[in-house]
């Protein structure tokens, strides 16, 4: 789905994600998937440096039929699991946004207006910033990568494969279009 520029009257186009930290990504996959429909469209393998340590997890997404999407993270490390779990003020949740370019450095140059701390993650497939709010959420303002089309297609061609080897014991990344 391509970006359409944000409304004057809200700096968000639709939802992008929400995320959740889950126990057993199968059965989540399950209940989301086979109980109540919502397809499997993506499952991103990945190592990376989450808040000051590398860890490795399993990021998959169920779509809405805007395409925006419910998503859930797994995490290899039991320790890594506990620490990013809802129950922890330091966990992974978030909620997402897809906004355009423009408003997303809007956000930004408002952000740094008031002295707000964010930071900036290009994904490959998006480039996120993240904010927390007063109440520690966090908030993710995405920007879908040029070619989200085509990503969008491999994903869902492979996603089932994917988190198959996933839960196999396979950690090996799959995101090709990260630049690091």
């Amino acid at each position: 789905m391509a970006t359409e520029p944000a409304s004057p009257t809200s700096p968000a186009t639709r939802l992008h994600h929400h995320a959740y930290v889950v126990d057993d990504m199968e059965v989540t996959r399950q209940f989301y998937e086979d109980v109540l429909g919502f397809p499997l469209v993506a499952t991103w393998c990945e190592v990376e440096n989450v808040r000051g340590k590398e860890r490795t997890y399993c990021h998959t997404f169920f779509e809405l039929t805007d395409s925006s999407a419910l998503a859930f993270f797994q995490f290899a490390d039991p320790a890594d699991q506990a620490e990013m779990k809802l129950d922890s003020r330091d966990s992974l949740n978030h909620v997402a946004l897809n906004t355009d370019g423009a408003t997303q450095e809007g956000i930004r140059d408002r952000l740094d207006q008031a002295g707000l701390a964010h930071r900036t993650v290009n994904h490959g497939y998006c480039v996120s910033l993240y904010v927390v709010d007063p109440d520690g959420l966090t908030v993710e303002f995405t920007v879908d990568a040029d070619g989200i089309d085509e990503i969008n297609s491999w994903q869902r061609q492979s996603a089932h494969d994917e988190l198959s080897r996933w839960l196999d014991g396979d950690r090996t990344p799959n995101n090709n279009v990260r630049t690091h």
